[in-house]
């Protein structure tokens, strides 16, 4: 990526370019905004299951509640 193309802060979607001191971010705050959703779980990123025997233990756990209420990723 050239320092002249621009993207957009992931958390707060101010414009930002390659050459700026905190890209992708637009300032510390909105580094550090991010890294606390990392850490407290807000965001995550799955894979499939593809373990037989993980597959069958979820089948017989019922679904948490939190997972009603926010959907599953």
């Amino acid at each position: 990526m050239s320092a002249n193309q621009a993207l957009r802060c992931p958390t707060c979607r101010t414009l930002v370019t390659a050459a700026d001191e905190y890209f992708p971010f637009c300032s510390d705050r909105c580094r550090v905004i991010d890294l606390g959703k990392w850490a407290s779980g807000a965001y995550r990123i799955s894979t499939p299951i593809l373990d037989p025997e993980v597959l069958e233990g979820l089948e017989r756990t019922p679904p948490r509640e939190d997972d009603d209420e926010h959907g599953s990723r």
